[in-house]
């Protein structure tokens, strides 16, 4: 067991404050906020560095990781990316702009937009994802991979049991 921290300490606190209260999800959901807020911290000082917006690298790692063509429509991107036809769009004019994709017409006669990657951008996901992987990689070395693979399914029998008691995540303006 890992030292107490300040987590623990928060639970102690209401514990004793309100004993009543159950406070055993305190010591994974506020565990899991603050690991969110560092590893999101982390990747936004990375993407600084590496010159790109966090929402264009999702934009370009959806393409890629469509396959070939690479290509989506603007609806399936929104569906891939939990974000808004809106958001997606002003995305994909941002990315267009930098050259690194391309619309076009989704077909005769239908409002759809084709969205492809193209050799910038592609170029241009491949040097960005193998950053961000290869230093996420690092920030869970101090994990097993024993550990790492127990926490991964736990964290994906939680992930599945929330979204089907609540639904899958709301859809995000950014």
């Amino acid at each position: 067991m890992a030292r107490p921290d300040e987590v623990e300490q928060i639970a102690t606190a209401w514990r004793r404050e309100s004993p009543g209260t159950p406070t055993d999800s305190i010591g994974v959901v506020t565990r899991i906020w603050r690991l969110g807020k560092l590893f999101a911290d982390d990747r936004r000082r990375l993407l600084a560095e590496l010159g790109i917006d966090r929402g264009t690298m999702d934009l370009l790692s959806v393409l890629r990781r469509s396959g070939p063509p690479y290509a989506l429509t603007t609806r399936a991107l929104a569906d891939r990316t939990l974000v808004t036809a809106g958001a997606i769009s002003q995305r994909v004019a941002r990315a267009e702009a930098a050259g690194l994709v391309v619309r076009a017409p989704g077909g005769p006669g239908r409002r759809a937009v084709t969205v492809t990657l193209t050799a910038a951008g592609h170029a241009e996901i491949e040097r960005v994802v193998d950053r961000v992987l290869r230093r996420e990689v690092d920030l869970l070395s101090g994990l097993t991979a024993s550990v790492r693979a127990d926490l991964a399914d736990g964290l994906a029998v939680l992930l599945d049991d929330l979204i089907d008691r609540l639904g899958p995540p709301a859809r995000n303006d950014v």
